[in-house]
């Protein structure tokens, strides 16, 4: 359980769905940071805005929250031991050219 948690925080639809959030939002601060500093005529606001941004878009994507985890891989089961042994003793031994 700690395994899943921590090693794998997302699955691939995950991965998707944080990207578009992470992007959306930095796209939305920057477009209204560059509007609200051209207004004002202050390029200090803007860069605020689009820091604010980014912090938001951080905290709402790098954290493994449950939403990102909706969609598990589904993995193969673990073989035993003993089937490598197995395949090695089914091989037919190689004949070698008598000279």
């Amino acid at each position: 359980q700690l395994t899943k948690k921590y090693l794998f925080p997302q699955d691939y639809k995950g991965q998707k769905l944080a990207e578009q959030i992470f992007q959306g939002i930095i796209l939305v601060s920057a477009i209204i940071g560059f509007i609200y500093g051209y207004i004002i005529e202050e390029f200090a606001c803007t860069v605020y805005i689009v820091m604010a941004g980014f912090a938001l878009s951080c905290l709402l994507t790098l954290p493994p929250w449950p939403m990102y985890r909706r969609n598990p891989l589904k993995w193969l089961p673990v073989q035993e031991s003993g089937t490598e042994e197995k395949k090695q003793a089914d091989r037919k031994p190689k004949r070698h050219a008598n000279k």
